[in-house]
């Protein structure tokens, strides 16, 4: 992630690694599936950037192989710190808004859940395809909240339209921190103004699961000061809508999780 002292959800919090777990769950299969079609293979050399949990570096590293090469980097590398990873790879701090890009050359270039956070997402989105050897593929995968804005699809009852309006407070909040909500339509177009080549984009987002529950309520408690102090919600509502969320009561979704990919010309 960038350096922003306003980022909202700062991974130094002990909700990150439950934030971590339950992302993993949610998006790991998504983000595999998408691995394995494009062509990742033993012996490439991937860039992983942002990773914040280990279990993508982990899944690269498994698939590159021994001959592989990959860097795992994120502005806050403790999350990876203490991972066990294979040799091949590496785990440096690098903020991909701001620092110069790594050297070597890469045959994969990957983040989910960045650039929405990051405030010069220009640069950094030009800086990962710059870091593609020729024929190489960039994977973008980042989150559209404004296209679909709710936390329960099925408002049918009170609980739900609490859950629905501590969701738009929380967006509001990513908004104020220079988030863009709707980035990852974005995607594509961005994707070929950079001169990548074979565009394509798909979108996946879980409507109820466990993990999605076990986001949330780490999510509601990272920025439950943020929402009271801003009078987007009171102790009374979080603590209800926390248990909801505990029991069971709420089917969960996420926003879209938009995944586009491109190939720098050979």
């Amino acid at each position: 992630m960038t350096e922003n002292n306003e980022y909202l959800l700062d991974n130094r919090r002990t909700e990150a690694g439950e934030r971590f777990d339950a992302l993993a769950e949610l998006f790991d299969a998504s983000t595999f599936r998408h691995f394995d079609a494009l062509g990742l293979r033993p012996g490439h050399h991937v860039w992983e950037v942002g990773a914040g949990g280990a279990s993508v570096p982990r899944r690269l590293a498994e698939r590159v192989g021994p001959q592989g090469r990959v860097l795992a980097t994120d502005l806050d590398t403790g999350w990876l710190a203490g991972a066990e990873l294979p040799p091949q790879a590496e785990v440096a701090r690098h903020d991909v808004g701001r620092d110069q890009t790594p050297a070597g050359g890469f045959d994969f270039v990957h983040a989910r859940l960045v650039l929405v956070h990051v405030a010069d997402r220009a640069r950094a989105l030009a800086t990962m395809a710059g870091a593609l050897r020729p024929g190489g593929v960039l994977l973008i995968e980042d989150a559209d909240p404004a296209l679909q804005p709710l936390l329960c699809l099925d408002e049918y009852g009170p609980e739900q339209e609490r859950a629905n309006r501590l969701r738009r407070g929380f967006r509001e909040l990513l908004a104020e921190r220079g988030a863009d909500l709707s980035y990852g339509r974005k995607l594509p177009r961005l994707l070929r103004e950079l001169g990548l080549e074979h565009v394509e984009a798909d979108a996946y987002f879980p409507v109820t699961s466990p993990a999605g529950a076990v986001l949330e309520a780490a999510t509601v408690r990272q920025v439950r000061d943020q929402l009271v102090d801003r009078g987007l919600a009171d102790d009374e509502e979080i603590e209800r809508h926390l248990a909801s969320v505990a029991a069971g009561r709420l089917d969960l979704a996420t926003s879209p999780m938009i995944s586009a990919w491109g190939r720098r010309p050979a």
